[in-house]
């Protein structure tokens, strides 16, 4: 997927959710578009599933790596993004909740400064629209077989309606039937007005929860079957394995130079430094490397654009994100109460703690199951120390059945032993919590890579509502709760936010409500770096949304018309 054209009316840098719904938009205006993605394209069946092949699965260029995920590691909180054509698309949960109307906030951090959003819901409202059409949205049909068993699902539904809360089959972008009110796992989809890019078939999904380490049955909307085979339907020069290291201001546009990591290099390593660079330019430029990409960029390239926010960097955010596990369900006779977290998509359901600003307790959150592929059942510590000490109990019987002569050879029983006993993995479940934590964390070079400062202080009163709430809904399945990241003092988000937030003024945001950069006309930003602060509920949707209003602004000041 490249070109030899070198000038183009706008680059857009990545293919995430911002990048994707630029490129998009730009094309379908007859823009001349540029999209340079790091990462290479992931057609259905691609997605690593062995062990050896997922050791291989992480993105580090330097030492030969350029698999999917990309793990960035602070001294705080950790980070994990995607790296692949269709970016966070490719491992995410395909949730699109839509960011709640009361959280676009004006209000003060407890550090000093304020969160605030120079947008509200009603300036977003189509443009969710938009995007949801264009994903091809689909709740889970629960009450539809087979989906009716989806024990995790209904246990989630009715522990938060046990409890009061707020519950809900969030829209996922995963086609569950060609008819919506006729789902049906494993049939083909069919093409649209033009093939998917990859030019190989789809199929509706298959229930296997595989959504985060990439479906290989192309059953998810992600951007590649979406946004990006639309753009490049409407001419969009998409390029892979090109990745942006900087870019300067040049004759009222930008130059943008860029190395090119072939397939060949993977497994052999090679320093940045040594790669050859490529170069484009255009009249327009828009980053869309994720919270932590663009960033990085900008600060990276700072000297070469004087005159940037002093904001730069600042309201980094990992969007309230929390893992819990309810652990070891029971019945009230004791025994055993599944909840087949590998059965259906990832997430399936959606309960809400309500927020201050709409009538809640403390700032808001939303709590999701959290399923996984079936293979991770025989990697759980328990089931592996069962199977190993069954096996070898199988192995010893059958040998002392050989010295001995014993005439009974039915080996039911015992192979019923070895895979019977991992009761421990049907009856647990991964509780995912996101929401509305404090965005007073910053990012900033040191020694010529990205840190970010962000402590949990601020926001532990969150993280012990959301984790009180998780072990309440445990509770009401029937389940013990575990969350042992918390006893090791460890964060992990997937949703990184903020390093380049909005605001009405450079004084209060790196980008305006378009997204474009104070003090450097013509020069976008496009991704989850532009929030001001968390988004709450999964931030996909939002972005995308954000994406869609800046690409029409894009498209007026390229065609000359007011400003906005």
């Amino acid at each position: 997927m490249t070109g030899g054209r070198s000038d183009f009316d706008v680059v857009v840098v990545g293919s995430g959710f911002g990048g994707s719904v630029m490129a998009w938009r730009l094309a379908d205006e007859g823009l001349a578009v540029c999209l340079l993605e790091r990462g290479k394209p992931y057609p259905p069946g691609s997605f690593a599933r062995s062990p050896h092949d997922m050791g291989r699965n992480f993105w580090d260029p330097s030492e030969g790596r350029q698999g999917l995920f990309d793990v960035w590691s602070f001294s705080s909180i950790s980070a994990v993004v995607s790296s692949g054509l269709g970016g966070g698309s490719l491992i995410y949960a395909n949730v699109l909740l839509r960011k709640d109307p009361s959280t676009f906030v004006h209000e003060p951090l407890p550090g000093g400064g304020s969160e605030e959003w120079p947008v509200t819901y009603a300036d977003l409202e189509r443009h969710y629209v938009a995007v949801e059409q264009m994903m091809h949205v689909q709740a889970y049909p629960l009450d539809k077989p087979p989906y009716d068993r989806t024990l995790k699902a209904t246990a989630l539904r009715e522990a938060a309606t046990a409890l009061g809360l707020d519950w809900q089959l969030p829209n996922l972008a995963v086609t569950f039937g060609n008819d919506p009110d006729r789902p049906v796992p494993g049939e083909q989809i069919p093409d649209g007005a033009y093939p998917n890019l990859h030019g190989l078939p789809r199929s509706t999904c298959r229930l296997v929860g595989e959504c985060d380490i990439g479906c290989n049955y192309g059953s998810k909307n992600s951007l590649d079957h979406t946004y990006l085979s639309a753009a490049r339907h409407r001419g969009a020069d998409i390029r892979t394995g090109c990745e942006v290291r900087a870019f300067r201001p040049e004759d009222g546009g930008y130059a943008v130079d860029y190395v090119e990591h072939r397939e060949t290099d993977a497994g052999v390593g090679i320093p940045p430094d040594r790669l050859p660079l490529k170069h484009l330019t255009c009249r327009r430029l828009v980053l869309s490397a994720g919270a932590l990409g663009s960033t990085f960029l900008l600060l990276k390239n700072r000297s070469m654009l004087p005159h940037l926010s002093p904001m730069l960097g600042a309201r980094f955010s990992g969007n309230g994100d929390y893992l819990g596990f309810a652990m070891k369900r029971r019945n009230r006779e004791g025994g055993v109460s599944r909840l087949d977290p590998t059965f259906g998509p990832v997430i399936t359901t959606a309960t809400r703690l309500r927020d201050t600003a709409d009538g809640g307790e403390g700032r808001g959150a939303y709590i999701e199951d959290a399923g996984y592929p079936e293979f991770v059942d025989w990697l759980v510590e328990e089931g592996v120390l069962s199977q190993t000490a069954g096996l070898g109990r199988f192995l010893l019987e059958r040998g002392l059945a050989r010295l001995t002569r014993r005439p009974k050879t039915s080996i039911g029983s015992p192979l019923s032993r070895i895979f019977g006993r991992n009761a421990f993995a049907v009856s647990s479940l991964p509780l995912l919590g996101m929401g509305r934590d404090v965005p007073d964390g910053r990012m900033s070079l040191r020694g010529g890579y990205l840190d970010v400062d962000w402590q949990p202080a601020s926001s532990r009163a969150y993280l012990r509502r959301v984790d009180g709430a998780m072990r309440d809904l445990s509770t009401a399945m029937g389940a013990r709760y575990v969350n042992p990241l918390w006893w090791l003092n460890l964060l992990v988000t997937v949703h990184p936010l903020g390093g380049c937030p909005m605001g009405s003024g450079p004084d209060r945001g790196v980008v305006d409500s378009y997204g474009r950069v104070f003090g450097h006309p013509r020069l976008y930003v496009a991704d989850g770096s532009v929030m001001p602060g968390p988004v709450g509920a999964n931030p996909s949707l939002t972005i995308a949304a954000l994406a869609d209003r800046f690409a029409e602004c894009l498209v007026d000041d390229a065609a000359g018309r007011h400003p906005r």
